[in-house]
């Protein structure tokens, strides 16, 4: 058990952190993370106003780590390299931390924390990775959610055995960024600017 001093909001978040890693982010309550940290449930409401700001500090946390991990994948790459940089430390972020990963993916109140750099700084990388394709909006964004949706479906699904089949994941992984890269290289117009 941790000791009850020195509780503040940023360690009962990276525990929180923690404990999401190991039982699921769904599955941490304050009584779980009390016990983690020896003390009554009470104790964390000093810090923490509720278990729906709790998530809110996890998820935040999580994407900043995320952010970082992706951040110094893509530095200093460009086009495939990038793209490949950005998905393969996506995809390790997800397998690594799965509890984590999946607070990421959880909508944040709008007023309940402050929100974090790091989850801002997310969304201007991809944006910024993608923008080497030549994209500009509505095709940016739109791109922007194939990746999301790609990258977060293959991770949920090999997180949870959901490929049974014997081809190896990563080889499968690996055409998949092939596949993308060809697709953000010929974009198709958008109707919306013919």
């Amino acid at each position: 058990m941790m000791a009850r001093a020195g509780l503040t909001a940023e360690r009962i978040t990276r525990a929180a952190a923690d404990l999401a890693d190991e039982i699921g982010f769904d599955n941490v309550t304050m009584s779980a993370l009390a016990k983690k940290f020896g003390v009554k449930d009470a104790s964390l409401y000093s810090h923490v106003k509720n278990l729906q700001e709790l998530r809110a500090r996890v998820a935040m946390l999580a994407a900043a780590d995320k952010t970082d991990l992706i951040s110094s994948a893509v530095a200093g790459r460009a086009g495939r390299d990038a793209l490949a940089a950005f998905a393969n430390a996506w995809r390790e972020y997800a397998l690594r931390y799965p509890g984590r990963y999946t607070a990421t993916q959880s909508s944040v109140p709008s007023g309940l924390v402050e929100p974090h750099p790091g989850a801002v700084r997310g969304i201007e990388l991809t944006y910024s990775m993608l923008r080497a394709y030549g994209l500009t909006e509505p095709d940016l964004t739109d791109a922007v959610r194939l990746l999301r949706s790609t990258f977060h479906g293959y991770a949920a699904l090999e997180a949870t055995g959901g490929f049974a089949h014997s081809r190896d994941t990563t080889a499968s992984w690996e055409r998949i960024i092939d596949a993308l890269h060809v697709t953000l290289e010929h974009w198709p117009a958008s109707k919306e600017r013919q």
